[in-house]
């Protein structure tokens, strides 16, 4: 999936390179046109056939009906016209991925998929990616990652008497948010920031036609990646399972009367119309009201690798002070003192109470996997290799500390949603963009 744009100057019609050949016989040849310029740049045609065949890919391969090719090629351009919109607000204001930060988001990536880098690399290869390609698709999206953080994210503020209603009205007794989760698919169909009448009625009746078709039978997924300005209607709009008090409160009222297999009517966000499909609903034992959960006393020693310490270097460093461990020779508290590169190596690598979700998802599971007093193996994370130490565990419920904290990241990412949706429609309004489609 590509994102490189073929450079011309604002204004041409397409571009022209020389053919094999042509020098002698004085031909030319058509390599791409343009389908829309979006400010200084343009979108290509073979960077909207390139988007296009991926998104039928990943269509099929999830199994979702293909919406119509000319559908979805509209689609796919409205995509890649807000991809360089805000891929020129990241560059204009100086934020970049460096090669040491793309390769290590690589190495990441070919582990969760048990593979070595060069392993990867064939693999890529051998499914007809590019590797170079590969490189500088991910190089964006995590550029496009980090805008938001920066520019949404970030900015979300949580006041204390917003914590205090909301931990009211999650531990109050019958609150169904509590322990409640949704999986749940979606479909935005974008308002723009300054939208007359007519406008907003369009785009109302496009979600009034999400409604009458989901209901009428018509897949819910086709659905989404056909008229869905979201970033997940490529997935089919599934926005997977969600804790009820991490949904935006306009969600959650909508979800009030659905039953699995429901769709809800069309209600409206400042982003735009929005419709939800209620898949699955389930119960949990924990929630930020103050259900008692299982908590983890650990200690670990952190090593970075960098361009002095490899990788085989690191893990070695940690086999050795394991082996010193369990042998006895060592207290794994001093040997964190001595080696451990992260802050907590001032207290023997202690790393107090851990709770379910503080830690990266690698960490956890190599938690999850000892009993107190077991030292696990060299493992590695995003932050380095690790040796990590269960010192006990135990059930207990939530301090009201904490309950805040939780109650604050749990506020935090039901408003971020919907900022950020309403800060995408911001900067496609802002741009400037003239479209080209038709002239193909």
């Amino acid at each position: 999936m590509p994102f490189r744009a073929l450079l011309v100057r604002l204004g041409a019609a397409f571009t022209l390179a020389l053919a094999p050949g042509a020098h002698a016989q004085g031909r030319i040849t058509l390599v791409d046109r343009i389908v829309a310029v979006v400010n200084n740049e343009v979108v290509t045609a073979s960077e909207l056939n390139e988007r296009v065949a991926f998104a039928m890919r990943e269509l099929r391969r999830q199994g979702t009906p293909v919406p119509d090719a000319g559908v979805l090629e509209k689609q796919m351009l409205e995509r890649l016209i807000l991809d360089k919109a805000q891929l020129q607000l990241a560059r204009d204001s100086g934020l970049k991925v460096d090669e040491v930060q793309l390769d290590r988001a690589i190495e990441r990536i070919a582990e969760s998929n048990k593979l070595s880098l060069l392993e990867f690399r064939r693999t890529l290869e051998r499914d007809g990616v590019d590797f170079d390609r590969f490189r500088e698709d991910l190089r964006q999206q995590i550029t496009l990652s980090r805008l938001r953080e920066r520019e949404v994210d970030d900015k979300i503020q949580v006041n204390d008497s917003e914590i205090d209603l909301f931990l009211e009205e999650t531990t109050a007794e019958g609150t169904p948010a509590a322990g409640v989760e949704y999986n749940l698919a979606h479909v935005l169909v974008r308002i723009p920031e300054q939208a007359g009448p007519e406008q907003i009625e369009r785009a109302r009746a496009r979600a009034e036609k999400v409604v009458s078709e989901a209901r009428s039978g018509v897949d819910f997924g086709n659905l989404a990646a056909s008229y869905s300005d979201a970033e997940d209607a490529l997935r089919g709009g599934a926005m997977s399972w969600r804790p009820q008090e991490r949904l935006p409160e306009i969600f959650t009222t909508a979800l009030k009367e659905l039953r699995p297999g429901d769709v809800s009517g069309v209600f409206r966000s400042p982003a735009g119309f929005h419709v939800l499909k209620l898949l699955e609903r389930r119960g949990t034992s924990t929630g930020p009201g103050g259900a008692p959960v299982l908590q983890t006393h650990a200690r670990h020693i952190l090593v970075r690798t960098n361009e002095v310490v490899s990788e085989a270097d690191a893990r070695r460093r940690l086999g050795d002070l394991r082996e010193r461990i369990v042998t006895g020779g060592s207290s794994f508290a001093d040997l964190a003192r001595l080696h451990s590169e992260d802050g907590s190596a001032t207290r023997g690598g202690d790393l107090d109470w851990v709770y379910p979700g503080d830690t990266v998802p690698e960490f956890e599971r190599m938690l999850n996997e000892l009993k107190p007093g077991d030292v696990s193996v060299p493992f590695k994370t995003q932050f380095g290799w690790h040796l990590v130490q269960v010192i006990e565990r135990r059930t207990a419920d939530v301090s009201i500390e904490r309950r805040r904290l939780m109650a604050r990241q749990a506020l935090k990412e039901r408003k971020a949603d919907e900022a950020f949706q309403d800060w995408v429609r911001q900067v496609r309004d802002r741009a400037y963009v003239e479209m080209r489609l038709e002239e193909r």
